[in-house]
């Protein structure tokens, strides 16, 4: 049996490099970072250099740059310290953005008695811009505005810097989970004028348990986790000195072949729509992962036609021919909630069709496609 791994928007596989470097590090580099000897010195050396990278390539200053356990805690430690020390009174988003933003929302409503406003989006899951500017000028409150650049189930991509220059032109904060799309897309943030941004090292080939938030200066956040100085203050704690070492390695490797591995991707994705298409003309496209101009270039979500008791194997059916796949985001596995973010864009007669995710990658090959689509249409025509 194939074992075909398409589920890389849940996490992807540590490329060797990565595993070496953190390796050699764990065995080589053991010091703790604030220590003051050869050994603490050594540590922070590579942690600072670490930062000083990342900051290179996103064109911003190392001190901003905050490295974290990964893009849940950093859109947390963000929105929180945003209404606790920013003063924001009101969070615009929308109903699908990631639970980490919506739970997050949520929980400070109840804890700070702010509000949350929920910009429109269309069938296709994109954000009404007309809606979003009436929502800016409602009132005088203070505003951020928290929309995530690449959608984690269905891929669209959210067009950033119209969003980023409408919060400036009227005074908002804006923070972006940019989880699936660091390490996916060029970013200067001197050029759009985002004020938070997140990333998790697994979404590109590095290790899980290490991220980062870019904190633009002068923002004047307060830490949430206390204790020690480490990271600027922010965030206090032994560094894990080893997962910064590997979040370098991947982030580096990502974007110095960066456009070879996207016209590879690419060319998986659209050999996968055109393949299914021929396979099942019936099948739809949720949201605009099927439009390689408006969804990124690592994701497709499709709904297919096959019965509600079907549905209910399909999943179960692929997994034993070895292909892993996702119903939704991996985040909310085991909650038999469905997706809250196909629930917002689907008819109901699509929401009681399977939708599935296929993520891809730099290890994927076009013979891997042809198996999961022939797996997929022996299964539709039993």
């Amino acid at each position: 049996m194939q074992k075909i791994y398409f589920d890389n928007a849940a996490t992807t596989p540590v490329r060797e490099e990565v595993i070496a470097k953190m390796q050699d590090a764990l065995a080589n580099c053991f010091g703790n970072p604030s220590s003051t000897h050869g050994f603490g010195r050594s540590a922070k050396t590579e942690i600072e250099q670490a930062r000083k990278t990342i900051a290179k390539y996103l064109n911003a200053h190392p001190s901003e740059i905050i490295f974290t356990s990964g893009g849940t805690e950093a859109d947390n430690m963000i929105l929180r310290s945003a209404v606790r020390d920013l003063g924001v009174e009101t969070i615009i988003t929308s109903r699908i953005e990631h639970h980490a933003v919506l739970h997050t929302a949520d929980a400070l409503v109840k804890e700070f008695g702010i509000q949350v406003e929920y910009v429109d989006i269309d069938s296709y899951g994109n954000i009404d811009l007309l809606h979003l500017e009436k929502l800016l000028v409602a009132d005088e409150s203070k505003k951020l505005v928290s929309l995530m650049h690449v959608n984690n189930e269905i891929g669209n991509i959210l067009d950033i810097q119209t969003i980023a220059k409408l919060c400036k032109a009227n005074g908002a904060l804006l923070h972006s989970d940019t989880v699936q799309s660091i390490g996916h897309f060029q970013w200067d943030v001197q050029t759009t004028p985002i004020d938070f941004m997140v990333a998790a090292a697994h979404k590109f080939h590095g290790p899980k348990g290490v991220g980062f938030a870019f904190i633009r200066k002068n923002t004047n956040l307060e830490p949430l986790i206390l204790g020690g100085s480490q990271e600027r203050g922010y965030r206090a704690g032994t560094e894990p000195f080893h997962n910064i070492v590997g979040l370098r390695e991947a982030f580096v490797a990502a974007y110095d072949n960066l456009e070879e591995e996207k016209k590879h991707i690419s060319g998986i994705k659209e050999y996968f729509i055109e393949k299914i298409k021929e396979a099942i003309p019936e099948v739809k496209f949720n949201g605009y992962s099927g439009n390689m101009d408006r969804s990124t270039y690592t994701i497709v979500n499709v709904c297919l036609p096959l019965s509600k008791e079907k549905s209910q194997m399909l999943l179960f059916h692929l997994d034993l021919k070895g292909i892993a796949c996702s119903e939704g985001s991996a985040c909310q596995s085991g909650a038999n909630a469905g997706s809250h973010v196909l629930s917002q864009i689907l008819s109901e007669e699509d929401l009681q069709k399977p939708s599935v995710r296929f993520s891809f990658s730099k290890f994927n090959t076009k013979e891997e496609v042809d198996y999961v689509i022939e797996v997929l249409n022996d299964f539709s025509q039993t």
